[in-house]
């Protein structure tokens, strides 16, 4: 049959969780991760980042980031991947007034 992909728990965090420091968005991932979504559906920009000492992602009010890592033609065992115990956390660029992020893996079944 192949390799088989699920979509892990989804993540969240509501706007009044979110400051102007890092706060981690649900759980570390237990599986290796294989595609990747972060959507922010508040009124605020956000930044993402798994590493709380630097800023990697931008992401506008309202809209998201989607990435295959590694959904289609590389070898499972190649490793193109973010690891197990990867933790995603955001901050505020502009204070959300309602809504909340959120954060969507692809991975092995």
């Amino acid at each position: 049959m192949g390799h088989v992909a699920d979509f892990d728990d989804i993540r969240l965090l509501a706007f009044g969780s979110i400051g102007v420091d890092y706060a981690s968005v649900g759980t570390p991932a237990t599986k290796e991760i294989r595609g990747i979504c972060l959507t922010n559906d508040t009124e605020g920009s956000m930044m993402f980042t798994n590493n709380v000492n630097k800023d990697k992602v931008f992401v506008k009010s309202g809209s998201f980031k989607l990435w295959d890592i590694q959904g289609n033609g590389r070898d499972k065992d190649d490793k193109f991947v973010f690891p197990i115990g990867t933790q995603i956390s955001v901050k505020q660029l502009a204070a959300p007034l309602s809504g909340s992020v959120y954060v969507e893996f692809l991975v092995d079944a």
